[in-house]
């Protein structure tokens, strides 16, 4: 069992920039890929940012590419995602999930179904 907690979230403006973070706890003898989605009320989960077990591979959803970037530290078992230039659009709850490695063949990462663990969510809200 792998257990995650965002942090990280607030209100800000547009313009402004944010570093989420996600910690990891419990069996993490294994590698996991992670990811971060967001979610808005009456909506599905919408795939984020992923990144391999090692890092090597990163992948952005569009809106996000040039803005955000995803980062891991296994030292810390901590998953980053910083977002810079922050639009109102932006706004959701954010959740960082784990999956089993290599979800990048066939783009699996970005189904939210692939995903083992996910945490409970930060909130992240940017006024215009």
């Amino acid at each position: 069992q792998v257990h995650l907690v965002e942090s990280g979230g607030g209100l800000v403006q547009a313009g402004d920039s944010l570093r989420l973070v996600c910690a990891a706890s419990g069996y993490l003898d294994n590698p996991y890929d992670m990811g971060w989605f967001r979610q808005t009320p009456g909506k599905e989960r919408e795939f984020v940012a992923y990144t391999s077990w090692n890092g090597g591979i990163s992948y952005y959803t569009d809106s996000a590419k040039g803005r955000f970037t995803i980062s891991r530290d296994d030292a810390k078992n901590t998953v980053y995602l910083r977002m810079n230039s922050l639009v109102p659009g932006d706004t959701a709850l954010y959740f960082c999930a784990a999956g089993v490695p290599s979800l990048w063949a066939d783009n699996r990462y970005s189904r939210a179904d692939n995903y083992a663990y996910w945490g409970q969510g930060t909130q992240v809200t940017v006024s215009s």
